[in-house]
């Protein structure tokens, strides 16, 4: 059985920082492609992130770069999100993907919020 699970949400003041994480299982890990998305209310699901398996390529959304590092450590199973300089329009329920198996974790909210 396919699984993601996302932890690391939570409220944070603008420019401030959170770490996501994001354990696999259910299928091998270390040749998946993986990717965060967000969606905020009322907005399209939107791709913030992506990471190829052996993490020598990775890919990010305008809005975030130099911001947010995806990252990944295979011998866990899990992939990261450190998200810093958080601003209010990073606010959204964050989710982990495996594209590969069409995988989805259940999400994890972030709200930057003073």
């Amino acid at each position: 059985q396919v699984q993601l699970v996302e932890s690391g949400g939570g409220l944070v003041q603008p420019g401030g920082s959170l770490r996501l994480s994001c354990v696999a299982s259910g299928f091998t890990f270390n040749v998946a492609n993986m990717r965060w998305y967000r969606q905020a209310p009322g907005k399209q699901r939107e791709l913030v992130a992506q990471i190829d398996r052996i993490a020598s390529i990775t890919n990010y959304a305008d809005s975030v770069k130099g911001r947010f590092t995806i990252s990944r450590d295979n011998a866990k199973n899990t992939v990261y999100l450190q998200m810093n300089s958080l601003k209010p329009e990073d606010t959204a329920v964050y989710y982990c993907n495996a594209p590969s198996w069409d995988a989805w974790g259940q999400g994890t909210q972030v709200t930057v919020s003073s």
